[in-house]
């Protein structure tokens, strides 16, 4: 009887210990879980409409007039029909915009670069942009020549964030440890962050100018390796509702997706109201989104926007 007593004890000693045992590998396990789910990148949100109409007028414009956007385009040959899409369609929009082209193309006015490698490009032309427009712009937008931009968005996001702050914002994607800032969907650097990444580029073993040796890096990634250096994180911009705003396909492939996943919604499951960018687009379909966005008006129908972008200063925009 003390035998089966004694052995019914340890039973019950050694199954609390084998549960308590479970009930830690379980915590471990979902701790684990929990980190592997866990992103680094901020998500970042446009302004609230109501917000922006509690501040007053005088507010409102000194906001509009404080953000000054500089627009960098990088451009190579093969891209002529649609270098000259962006010269006539939303880079008009910009503070300033500037192309910043792999070789010398007497059709265009153009930064030279005298480089096909995209990170050299990108690089080099960030390098320039600083040095000559630190003192004059506080944001600064890359794009590539199949990307449409609405600056007035763009702006209207940027509403209330210091530039002086590191900003890097776009859509994010994660590559294994790495997040980043999809190019194709245009990058947004505020000056506090290009004043950061200025000084890296200088330390060329934190930030190469040719990348790794055994594997190379797409220029948006290899970005994002220098930033990081830097404390420079990615950012996801999404509107008020937390719809992304920057979007690496065209609003067609998008509205198709949403046909075929959200039958039901097509609109609110394609994209946000206060969308920013779109790519992937050809010439032709930049100046159809062109009229759309800035020349067709519902007759009779009045927008009550509560701030204002004014046009550059002898800006032929639509």
């Amino acid at each position: 009887m003390v035998s089966e007593s004694s052995s019914f004890i340890k039973g019950v000693v050694l199954g609390g210990v084998f549960c308590m045992l479970v009930t830690l590998l379980g915590h471990f396990k979902m701790g684990h879980g929990t980190r592997a789910h866990h992103h680094e990148h901020h998500h970042i949100q446009a302004p609230n409409k109501e917000d922006v109409l509690n501040l007053s007028e005088d507010e409102r414009l000194e906001l509009s007039q404080s953000i000054r956007v500089f627009c960098i385009i990088l451009v190579k040959p093969k891209d002529l029909g649609h270098w000259a899409a962006v010269k006539e369609t939303w880079s008009k929009h910009c503070d300033k915009a500037e192309f910043y082209s792999s070789e010398n193309i007497k059709v265009f006015n153009s930064v030279v670069l005298d480089t096909n490698d995209m990170w050299m490009m990108m690089r080099k032309a960030y390098k320039l942009t600083y040095e000559r427009y630190k003192d004059e712009f506080n944001w600064f937008f890359l794009a590539y020549p199949t990307t449409f931009a609405i600056i007035e968005n763009l702006k209207y996001f940027l509403l209330k964030k210091d530039p002086a702050q590191p900003f890097y914002i776009g859509h994010t994607v994660k590559s294994g440890d790495l997040e980043y800032v999809d190019s194709e969907g245009g990058i947004v650097l505020s000056i506090g962050s290009l004043r950061r990444l200025s000084r890296i580029f200088e330390d060329t073993d934190k930030c190469p100018e040719q990348g790794g040796m055994i594997w190379k890096l797409s220029e948006d990634k290899q970005l994002a390796v220098c930033l990081k250096y830097t404390g420079v994180i990615a950012e996801n911009a999404e509107d008020s509702e937390g719809k992304d705003i920057f979007n690496t396909k065209s609003v067609n492939t998008l509205i198709k997706e949403a046909m075929a996943n959200h039958p039901e919604q097509v609109v609110d499951g394609c994209c946000s109201d206060m969308a920013i960018t779109f790519n992937g687009l050809t010439p032709n379909h930049m100046h159809v989104m062109m009229y759309g966005v800035y020349r067709l008006r519902p007759y009779g129908h009045t927008y009550n926007d509560a701030l204002i972008f004014l046009p550059p200063e002898g800006s032929d925009n639509d």
